[in-house]
């Protein structure tokens, strides 16, 4: 008996934690927090699919409640047996159009909202508005890139759009099926080997600012080691600072090094990176080219390696060892026969690589 006891304070006791950590999620990550007119949407259809569902079992509970009750076993009345309804026209009926209302309620907004998020037609019009901004997310194990093609830019882990209007995206991967999804924002889909997937987001300021100007991305496909640490973050900007951001871009130029220790570490990213590395957002080298992130703006970046905070101490961590940042990553084993000296140096340099 006491065991018992024990057992259900335990199962209580956890079942309130969980109950409390749910709601403590983030505005930058939580689907629970929508920031967009799709996650919006997505919202609405949860809240609706949820309140459906909780319906069902509130009502079959109080019907099994009542039944439990009313047709109890009582004294003197063991042999009486209650009135049989078997093969009841009227029941069959009852429960049998209740689901079908049910699922009507639920099917007619989510097919409305499936074409409605599924309409890319102004992103495949040859004559677009010069406005819309489309960008290609190619993904790569483990890290992501973002080309905006009528701006002739490419980024790498910083995905930089515009507030409160559409913007597209083309979506493939590299190597293995990966999953684009920033979770505060809109619901994920599959970036594939063979073939686009294009969808479309819109960012909301005031949830921008409220989140404090960085949403987190995710890939949500187990795609090896390092799945869970595939991450990027996105900055939406205004119209009028985005479309700067556009022309600081589109006109930077490779950086001019100065100071004398960042000059040694130039020497040496010429010498052994710059072959897959790119230090201008304007690459026109083929896709099949890029084979690791464009690093034009890495001084400017939220995150070292998408994960780690952003200073110099993470970046000599991830020069030493990448391996032990993101097991599986491509560029494990390639920095192993730098110096400490060649690490501080390649360290000020890659820290100088800014364009705002």
């Amino acid at each position: 008996m006491n065991k018992g006891l024990c057992n259900w304070r335990l199962f209580s006791l956890f079942g309130m934690m969980a109950l409390l950590l749910a709601g403590c999620g983030k505005p930058f990550l939580s689907t629970l927090q929508p920031a967009g007119e799709v996650a919006d949407m997505q919202y609405s259809l949860m809240l609706l699919s949820t309140s459906i569902m909780v319906l069902v079992i509130v009502v079959v509970a109080i019907i099994f409640v009542y039944v439990v009750i009313r047709f109890r076993r009582r004294k003197g009345e063991e042999n009486k047996i209650p009135k049989q309804v078997e093969g009841s026209h009227k029941l069959e009926i009852i429960w049998t159009v209740i689901p079908i209302i049910l699922l009507l309620i639920l099917a007619v907004p989510t097919v409305s909202a499936t074409f409605k998020l599924a309409d890319v037609k102004a992103m495949n019009d040859k004559k677009r508005d010069k406005d819309t901004v489309v960008v290609n997310v190619r993904a790569n194990q483990y890290w992501w890139e973002f080309e905006y093609p009528d701006y002739g830019i490419i980024t790498s882990q910083d995905l930089v759009v515009p507030t409160n209007e559409k913007v597209y995206f083309n979506l493939i991967a590299s190597d293995v099926k990966h999953s684009f999804w920033i979770p505060a924002v809109g619901g994920k889909m599959d970036t594939n080997t063979d073939n686009k997937n294009q969808f479309w987001l819109v960012f909301d300021q005031k949830a921008t600012d409220k989140a404090g100007g960085v949403f987190y991305g995710k890939c949500a496909e187990l795609c090896g080691p390092s799945h869970a640490l595939m991450d990027f973050k996105v900055r939406p900007l205004p119209r009028t600072e985005f479309d700067a951001w556009v022309e600081k871009m589109q006109n930077a130029k490779k950086p001019v090094v100065t100071d004398p220790v960042a000059k040694q570490g130039e020497a040496i990213f010429n010498k052994s990176c710059i072959g897959c590395h790119a230090v201008t957002p304007v690459d026109k080298r083929p896709v099949q080219a890029r084979t690791a992130p464009n690093l034009a703006n890495f001084g400017d970046r939220e995150r070292i390696a998408g994960i780690l905070e952003h200073n110099e101490e993470n970046l000599k961590k991830w020069l030493r060892d990448p391996n032990s940042v993101k097991p599986g990553n491509k560029m494990a084993g390639t920095y192993g026969h730098l110096t400490e000296e060649q690490i501080d140096a390649l360290t000020k340099y890659l820290m100088s690589l800014k364009v705002e």
